[in-house]
């Protein structure tokens, strides 16, 4: 009875030990070749990404408290800071590397070097819980929702294909998540 015992509290151990949180989010585990390739062009934890870029516009960042209702293995931050301080942005990427349809992308720059887009490339505009405008576009595979928050614009990007899978408004259930934060 005791060894019964025992193999129970072994194997229950083991079962409730193991990590199933995404690599990169605020430890390191999986598939090291994928992460040294992600390390190599820049990704760090979401956190230390985010710091930076605060640092760096000398504003508070917010993010979304929502994501899309998909599994990810992976969820890294960087800054893209390029020559000018026009270029310059922040990108947080969710990927699944077993399911390569999961990609979901958030951009966030500063409001005065924006990204334009043309008025054909929107498929339909909508309006926030907070009053501001937001634009569905198309873009090479991606469903994008664009909208400026305070003094970002934020372009939260997800695969065609993972969108599908869906209800239709995730994208604006996930930007109006960032008004809640301000209450």
């Amino acid at each position: 009875m005791i060894n019964r015992v025992s193999l129970l509290i072994v194997i229950s151990m083991i079962f409730f030990s193991q990590n199933n949180n995404p690599v990169l989010s605020n430890g390191l585990d999986g598939n090291q070749s994928n992460q040294d390739i992600y390390r190599e062009i820049g990704y760090t934890t979401v956190d230390a990404a985010a710091e930076q870029f605060e640092k760096h516009f000398k504003q508070r960042l917010k993010l979304p408290l929502r994501v899309p209702p998909i599994a990810f293995t992976h969820i890294m931050g960087r800054v893209n800071d390029l020559e000018g301080s026009d270029k310059d942005s922040f990108e947080v990427k969710y990927i699944n590397v077993k399911n390569p349809d999961n990609h979901y992308k958030i951009n966030i720059r500063p409001v005065q070097h924006k990204l334009q887009y043309k008025n054909e490339e929107i498929n339909k505009g909508i309006t926030l819980k907070d009053g501001n405008k937001a634009v569905y576009l198309n873009h090479s595979g991606f469903n994008v929702l664009v909208f400026e928050k305070g003094s970002w614009q934020y372009m939260l990007s997800i695969n065609k294909k993972a969108a599908d899978m869906m209800l239709p408004g995730t994208l604006v259930q996930i930007a109006n998540s960032i008004e809640a934060q301000e209450s």
